[in-house]
């Protein structure tokens, strides 16, 4: 199944997002590469707090997706952080997310090339045996 985010979507994430974070004291933001690239810098400009190269303590730590958990758990023991994805293929824990979607969910961002998306949700489908 693809499911195309918009970019109006998306906006409304970085909204929500920064509403929650408000109030905060971040040391900076992280984006997770490559997903959580666009989102870092458009909550950065929202929340005027600076980018930041690598997962400080105390930082905001984003990605696009939360599937498997290998990509988050590199970071989880950093002392202060607060993690946010925009979507999550399973309930969340101990990070936080603006949508829960299904395992089988394909999601295209707005960045994105809608020309390989079919193709891009056929591999996924098939490296992870969900056909």
């Amino acid at each position: 199944m693809i499911s195309y985010f918009t970019w109006r979507e998306f906006d409304e994430s970085v909204e929500q997002i920064a509403n929650k974070c408000r109030f905060k004291d971040f040391s900076g933001i992280y984006g997770v590469p490559r997903g959580g690239l666009c989102l870092a810098v458009a909550l950065s400009h929202k929340l005027k707090i600076k980018l930041i190269s690598e997962p400080l303590k105390n930082s905001l730590i984003v990605d696009d997706v939360y599937e498997t958990g290998l990509t988050l758990t590199n970071f989880k023991d950093i002392e202060g952080a607060m993690f946010f994805v925009l979507f999550s293929k399973i309930k969340p824990t101990w990070w936080n997310t603006v949508f829960i979607s299904k395992k089988s969910q394909w999601i295209v961002f707005p960045w994105e090339n809608t020309l390989t998306a079919k193709s891009d949700c056929e591999d996924y489908i098939r490296k992870r045996g969900l056909s």
